[in-house]
This record gives structure tokens, sequence and C-alpha cells, in this order.
């Protein structure tokens, strides 16, 4: 059965639908639009998992007891499509790359997105939020120093080649240029965004996958 990903706009949802285009998997979009005024996932998603939130995949499994199986959090879903996928995109066979492929993958949202989140949340904040959040940039910088050397050193976040890893950091790092003050201070990181914007397989998702801020 062809993957059913469930697709928010200008969210996490399209580093799924570049990874599926890299893996040349078969997959159908489910499209959403946020709530204008709350920009939060529409209810709808609620009906797919119970958290209503983006991305989440479904897949059908002979094992399965005919229902399709639902997978929820980026992270997961990018182990799952490895998976699926024969190990393509996963740890490399060296066992310090690979280390560094497993860090990455969840470094991507359990570090490196939460500053980014509070600075999102504290810019609509007037006055108080704008002095919260002097507090939080050095954190992020921080956070942004250590990509960047990583990056000075070695061409993809797992070693030589690109994995789920580079897919699962695309989105805070894009994030960061757009409020987290990344930029031309810190090139091997940039020149690393450059790079994955000009695959094919990224630059296809995207058009599939519709508005994306951060692209």
């Amino acid at each position: 059965m062809t993957i059913i990903v469930h697709h928010l706009e200008n969210s996490r949802s399209q580093r799924v639908l570049w990874m599926l285009e890299e893996l040349g998997l078969p997959y159908e979009v489910r499209r959403y639009e946020r709530d204008k005024k709350t920009m939060l996932a529409p209810p709808e998603l609620r009906a797919v998992h119970p958290l209503g939130k983006s991305p989440v995949v479904e897949d059908s499994d002979e094992q399965h007891d005919g229902r399709n199986r639902v997978v929820a959090e980026t992270g997961a879903i990018a182990e799952y499509l490895v998976d699926k996928a024969d190990g393509r995109l996963g740890p490399p066979s060296r066992r310090d790359d690979a280390l560094a492929w497993r860090f990455w993958l969840h470094y991507a949202e359990g570090s490196l997105m939460p500053p980014l989140l509070l600075l999102l949340v504290l810019g609509r904040i007037p006055l108080v939020g704008k002095r919260a959040a002097k507090r939080i940039r050095p954190m992020l910088d921080r956070h942004l120093d250590f990509v960047e050397a990583t990056l000075a050193k070695q061409p993809w976040f797992a070693g030589d080649a690109m994995t789920a890893a580079d897919v699962m950091m695309s989105f805070p790092l894009e994030a960061a240029v757009s409020r987290g003050g990344l930029g031309a201070s810190r090139p091997a990181t940039m020149a690393w965004l450059e790079k994955i914007h000009a695959r094919p397989a990224y630059r296809k998702a995207l058009a599939i996958g519709g508005p994306y801020a951060y692209a």
C-alpha cells in the first residue's frame, strides 16, 4: 500500500516528504492548513492520531490485523522509513558514525528545537518576551556553534554520506535562519543548507508539499 502522509503546511512534516522522495517510496499526501488565527493544526488531525499533530503517516501491514499502522513523531517516522527501505539513509556501518547518526536524529527535536520554539513564543509577548528572549539566545548560539563545528569537519552529520540524520536536522536549521540568527557567520552550516536545498528530491518534495516558510 502507498504510505499516507498527513501533511500540515509550514511544518516538520515537510521532512517526511523529502525523505520519502530520497528513498523512492510511493506515498500519498493528505493536506491540512493551519488555523489562520492560532496557527495551530486543525481538529481533523485528531481523527488520525489522538494528539492531533503532524506529521503522521499511515501504512498497511499484513500482520497488523488488516488495519493501517499509524506512526507519529518525526524521528520515529524517520526510523520507520529507514527500516521499510531496508536500511537506506540509516546508520552507517562504522560504529562511531552510527552513534553520531542516532545522536543527530534525536538531537534535532530533543535539544535544538526547544530554544527555537521558545524564541517563537516569546517573540509574541511584548516587552517581557523580548527581555526573556535575550536569555535564550546564548543557549541557541551554543547549539549553533556546535553544529557549525561538526559541519566544518565533515560533509554530513553522520559522516561522509547523507542520512536520515540530515533530514531530521533540516527543519530546525531552516527555522534558525528564519528566527534564530543563523547566517553567514556560520559558513559551514549555511553551505550544508544550500547543499540540501539543491537536491532534486528536496525540490520535488517542496513542490509537492506546498507552502513552506523555512526553505
